[in-house]
């Protein structure tokens, strides 16, 4: 799809994967909401980017806060473009803590609400949103990107509840690829492997001491959050692709489409 003319949202788009995806939508012409918490980085972007992007305060668990962001969106233009890119918050994922104890039901929830159930929560919202745009009359399509990862394609020992969230996110993407044909609406993935951002850099800090995370786990080269942008933008552009993910490791990018149920058509 064409990029230019079209305004888009990005949840989390102040943060480590969001600042460079707001930053190359707005390169290819987007109009683009940034969609996340309040932070002194939120503001600079919005200083710096001027009248091609507004910074809206939004909480991705909340159905009247999404709206709020998406409705702003919408005034920009033809809204045709939602990426989630929004981290977690909250305790930690792992399944158990450094005594061996499980975590509380809280502690789970702090990794799947904002993981799990806010991708469905921006999803289905600008869904609706999007299936608005006079444009999709004319044979176009919106699209709707959510950012998975590695932990949601492969088993994660490391992190399990965390995997257990990505991996319903992939599920969830793979599930919707009959809305390219229902709805003019793509829904594609990113599952990059580890990605260079402060966020990670301390939540490998803090594994590390509490002995969950082994050396080797940890690879020597780290993806960098442009390249995730750049493959977010890729996805976006390529009208082929839907109900796909897309992984991203170091060494390269490659496609994993749905599997199909037993006995299911072709």
């Amino acid at each position: 799809m064409e990029i230019s003319g079209a305004a888009a949202i990005v949840t989390g788009g102040a943060g480590g994967l969001g600042e460079p995806t707001v930053r190359r939508l707005v390169d290819a012409g987007a109009k683009v909401v940034i969609a996340d918490l309040p932070t002194d980085n939120a503001k600079a972007m919005a200083k710096e980017l001027g009248s091609a992007v507004e910074f809206v305060e939004t909480d991705v668990t909340s159905e009247s806060s999404v709206l709020h962001a998406l409705e702003r969106a919408a005034s920009l233009g033809p809204l045709r473009i939602s990426v989630a890119v929004h981290g977690g918050f909250g305790g930690g994922g792992r399944t158990l803590k450094s005594n061996g104890t499980p975590h509380s039901l809280e502690d789970f929830r702090n990794v799947l609400d904002p993981y799990l159930v806010g991708t469905f929560n921006v999803l289905r919202l600008a869904s609706a949103e999007i299936a608005k745009t006079e444009a999709l009359a004319d044979g176009e399509h919106g699209v709707i990107i959510n950012t998975a990862s590695m932990a949601g394609l492969y088993p994660h020992r490391q992190d399990a509840v965390y995997g257990a969230a990505k991996g319903g996110v992939v599920n969830f993407t793979h599930s919707l690829a009959f809305w390219e044909a229902e709805r003019k609406i793509r829904v594609n993935c990113v599952c990059p492997g580890i990605v260079d951002t402060p966020m990670v850099r301390k939540g490998i800090e803090a594994a590390t001491k509490l002995g969950f995370l082994a050396k080797p786990f940890v690879p020597a080269k780290m993806i960098q959050p442009e390249e995730i942008a750049d493959a977010v933008v890729s996805l976006v552009r390529d009208d082929s692709l839907f109900g796909c993910a897309l992984e991203i490791r170091p060494t390269g990018r490659q496609i994993v489409d749905p599997r199909r149920a037993p006995g299911s058509r072709k």
